[in-house]
């Protein structure tokens, strides 16, 4: 058996250009991309990434890994770099087009960044982003103009339809001759850390795709509406899922509920992904905003956990909701919640319950576990025993660029550590309780977040909920909650939520011991560019809370609120005097 060697018959790297390379042959007359009045077929697709691939820099073409910026929404564009620049051997880099000018700098320099790719409608922000490089820049800026309705607008030397007419659409595109050489570099949104650079490899770029194509039971022939930016984690891997499936790409500019809807009404769109935080767009739609779902439409979500009640609210519209976990390290979700036919028999409550969980592994993984953090040993599988869950296989990424030493912290003894706290229940399906550092252990007892915002999310006038650890003067730490809440339908102008009244509803469904003890009212939670909430805010703004039960509440001045001299209040009041604190042993 040892002396059959591999050879090019046998052996070839694996890479998802080769999904784009059969669209070609097998779905050429198919449409690929739909964007506005705009169409493609896959054969077209393909002639304009080999056209754009070889693309000129200064006075030679791309090398090696080297790295390709691009800032713009879910255009055509941006579809097509994820095949045309691993084509050329180099690496993509899709920035999050919601950072500040300031933040994109800092990944234009980080990553190196060879070429610099603009859409029009940024042409603003990245030409302040360039500012702060001293003359550090891409050697190559070019703009992306509208497609489907040019504006003429131009900056740097080349537009990108320019560069598409003008290339070679027969050229075959660079070999790739390991497939542990990277594809795409991306950057961590920053709400733990500063934002570190993510390397996938053209393998677990491939396996990925091929293993949430599979567990997501995406047919032939998708109608795919990039709702989920592509600058994500690469779109969780679809725009190469599409391409291997034969799809259709709906591209959208901005994810707005009119659009949304629009487009699943147009199109027949039988696939999308987003964050939870899409569903409030889509539930919150005005009447002349939304169409009618004459059929299913798939989503696959992931992000933040769903509460139940928000899961049972957006399938009622006509979605099919499918629950996601995954990290930018993991090259996107790594976890799906594969459904089980005996769950159907369930009430619509339960069932909703058990979509809310984050799942078992996709197939790419070789193993997802969690363990205590202190023995490396697996928790029990009671869906109770919490612990930290920790990830290994070919689509956890090749490392961070350019951090040795944040790249060898985050590989632990064979394992990837998410940070992310969770249990297993009996059915070995995993449940994600919190981010480690957002468990909330008061008098010892191991309090979710997660769960407790999932309780009150199931108010029927809370629209977000966040909560975060506040100081307790017995306790240590005590739950304080942030919400949001949604208007009355009815247009009653009597439209106040008080604390009262969540503390009271939370004392009917919770234990005793996870009732917060303060409720803050926000018209919006601090978010992400990603739409994540920002809940390293709240815990700061929950450091000026004071909590003292043994005497009457004193007014402070809370989140979003002005004090009499019209400042923010950032003084940080000490512990009520006269309590012994308790405090938990370890933090997970």
């Amino acid at each position: 058996m040892d002396l059959l060697p591999k050879c090019d018959a046998n052996y070839v790297p694996l890479t998802p250009i080769t999904f784009l390379k059969r669209a070609n042959v097998v779905y050429a007359n198919r449409t690929s991309v739909i964007y506005e009045g705009t169409r493609f077929t896959w054969s077209q697709t393909y002639e304009r990434c080999c056209a754009t691939s070889p693309i000129p820099s200064g006075p030679s073409t791309l090398e090696k890994n080297d790295v390709v910026s691009v800032l713009a929404p879910n255009i055509p564009a941006v579809y097509e770099m994820h095949f045309a620049v691993p084509m050329a051997g180099a690496v993509l880099n899709a920035i999050n087009t919601r950072l500040d000018a300031k933040s994109i700098a800092t990944i234009l320099s980080h990553s190196g960044a060879k070429v610099f790719f603009v859409d029009y409608q940024y042409v603003e922000l990245a030409s302040e982003a360039l500012s702060f490089l001293n003359g550090a820049a891409p050697s190559i800026i070019a703009c992306i103009d509208d497609i489907d309705t040019p504006t003429g607008v131009r900056f740097g030397q080349l537009e990108y339809e320019q560069l598409v007419q003008r290339g070679n659409p027969g050229y075959p595109g660079e070999l790739v001759q390991d497939e542990w050489d990277p594809i795409a570099l991306n950057y961590t949104s920053g709400t733990t850390s500063a934002p570190k650079g993510v390397v996938y490899s053209h393998r677990g770029a491939y396996l990925s795709t091929l293993s949430l194509i599979l567990g997501w039971e995406m047919g032939n022939a998708p109608v795919y509406l990039w709702s989920l930016p592509m600058f994500h984690c690469n779109g969780w891997t679809f725009p190469w899922g599409v391409a291997a499936r034969g799809g259709t790409n709906v591209c959208l500019r901005s994810t707005t509920a009119k659009d949304v809807y629009h487009n699943i009404a147009e199109h027949s769109v039988t696939h999308m992904c987003c964050a939870p935080i899409v569903f409030n767009i889509l539930l919150e739609a005005k009447p002349h905003e939304r169409r009618e779902i004459t059929s299913p439409v798939e989503i696959l979500t992931g992000g933040a956990p769903p509460p139940a009640s928000l899961l049972q609210n957006i399938e009622r519209l006509g979605f099919h909701v499918t629950h996601a976990y995954g990290l930018t390290e993991a090259t996107g979700p790594a976890l799906v919640c594969e459904w089980q036919k005996k769950w159907n028999k369930l009430p619509q409550q339960d069932q909703a319950k058990l979509k809310a969980r984050q799942g078992i592994s996709i197939l790419t993984l070789a193993d997802a576990d969690v363990k205590d953090l202190d023995t490396m040993a697996s928790v029990q599988r009671d869906g109770k025993t919490m612990g930290e869950i920790f990830l290994r296989g070919s689509s956890i990424m090749k490392g961070y660029f350019k951090d040795p030493e944040a790249t060898s912290k985050a590989f632990r003894n064979g394992w990837f550590a998410t940070g992310d706290v969770g249990v297993v229940h009996p059915d070995g399906y995993l449940e994600i309780k919190d981010r480690s550092k957002d468990v909330i252990i008061s008098g010892g007892e191991n309090i979710s977040s997660v769960e407790l915002e999932s309780v009150l999310y199931r108010h029927p006038r809370v629209l977000e909920a966040a909560v975060v650890a506040i100081p307790h003067p017995k306790w240590g730490e005590s739950p304080c909650a942030f919400i949001s809440v949604t208007k009355k339908s009815n247009g009653d102008t009597n439209d106040i939520v008080k604390e009262s009244e969540i503390i009271a509803y939370c004392r009917k469904n919770l234990p005793r011991f996870m009732v917060p003890k303060r409720v803050e009212f926000m018209a919006e939670l601090p978010k992400t560019s990603t739409g994540k909430i920002q809940k390293f805010q709240l815990r700061a703004l929950a450091q000026n809370f004071v909590v003292n039960e043994n005497l009457p509440s004193k007014k402070i001045t809370g989140p979003g609120q002005l004090s009499a001299s019209g400042q923010v209040n950032t003084q940080v009041p000490g512990y009520a005097q006269g309590h012994e604190k308790v405090h938990a042993l370890s933090r997970l």
